[in-house]
């Protein structure tokens, strides 16, 4: 399967950001874990993992831009477009939940980013079963 410079740019943006994500986040848990960091050390450390996953936000935006194919750029689009929906669906049925009490403060790491991504997922799908095929995303 041909795949454009642009998916090819997107997809080493990809394996990078992850990379540094899983570095990051690795570090942080660890030295969180066995250390007693505390102030402006400790912000920094904790907001370290999330740096490359906003990364991702940029990467996915940037293949958007970059990419000259208009029907896969469609597809991603669409495929954004529900990513986007799912998780403000989630988190806000969530935050009500959390807002009466039947839900505990904190969501255990499954943030709004986790649920983008859950989206983008669901977006794939949704583009293979109406078109039968899947867009370069997710």
């Amino acid at each position: 399967m041909y795949k454009s410079p642009a998916t090819r740019r997107y997809m080493i943006r990809m394996a990078v950001l992850m990379s540094v994500y899983l570095i990051a986040l690795f570090a942080a848990v660890r030295i969180f874990r066995h250390t007693d960091i505390a102030g402006v050390p400790a912000y920094a450390l904790a907001i370290a993992p999330a740096l490359p996953i906003i990364g991702v936000f940029w990467a996915v935006m940037r293949f958007l831009i970059e990419e000259p194919d208009e029907f896969i750029r469609m597809l991603l689009v669409r495929q954004c477009l529900v990513a986007t929906g799912f998780c403000l669906t989630v988190m806000t049925i969530w935050e009500f939940l959390q807002n009466f009490d039947l839900l505990p403060p904190g969501n255990g790491g499954f943030g709004a980013a986790f649920f983008w991504f859950a989206g983008l997922g669901i977006g794939a799908i949704y583009n293979k079963v109406t078109m039968g095929t899947i867009g370069n995303c997710a």
